[in-house]
């Protein structure tokens, strides 16, 4: 049982996203302010955080191509991220909210950007609270799930 125990969390570590210095749950406190122009909706259609539709969804934003949200017309800062196929982590997405246009500028895009919001502390949080709500997340608590079941 040990063993099991102890691979199954070995699994767990390796198949999740690296995780930023954030909490979770602080995150998910503090994404009330990003609520007025975000949702987090799932791909099934499953709504796990009701908010605004000024801004895209931001299921599965971590991990993602940034700018490629469906339905969402991106400014050119993201545009430029989407065609370098720039892929969000927790840390990038932490560093984006505190000043977006700063950070596109930093990164050789366009500093056109669409968000207006600068969060100037829990970043960390609410970038970590957005990949515990991802679908890298559901995937690697649906095999450890699978893989004590079948040990049983």
């Amino acid at each position: 049982m040990k063993t099991l125990l102890t691979t199954t969390a070995a699994l767990l570590a390796l198949s999740a996203p690296a995780l930023a210095e954030g909490d979770a749950e602080k995150g998910e406190k503090a994404f009330k302010k990003c609520k007025a122009c975000h949702m987090i909706v799932s791909d099934d259609g499953e709504t796990i955080y009701k908010g605004g539709k000024t801004g895209p969804n931001l299921y599965g934003v971590i991990g993602r191509v940034a700018g490629t949200a469906e339905g969402f017309k991106y400014g050119n800062g993201l545009k430029d991220a989407a065609a370098a196929e720039f892929v969000w982590t927790e840390e990038e997405l932490a560093a984006y909210v505190v000043d977006a246009k700063a950070w596109l500028g930093d990164k050789g895009y366009a500093t056109k950007s669409k968000m207006s919001f600068k969060l100037k502390k829990g970043g960390e949080d609410v970038a970590a609270y957005l990949a515990s709500v991802g679908p890298a997340m559901e995937e690697a608590e649906t095999e450890a799930e699978e893989t004590t079941t079948s040990s049983d």
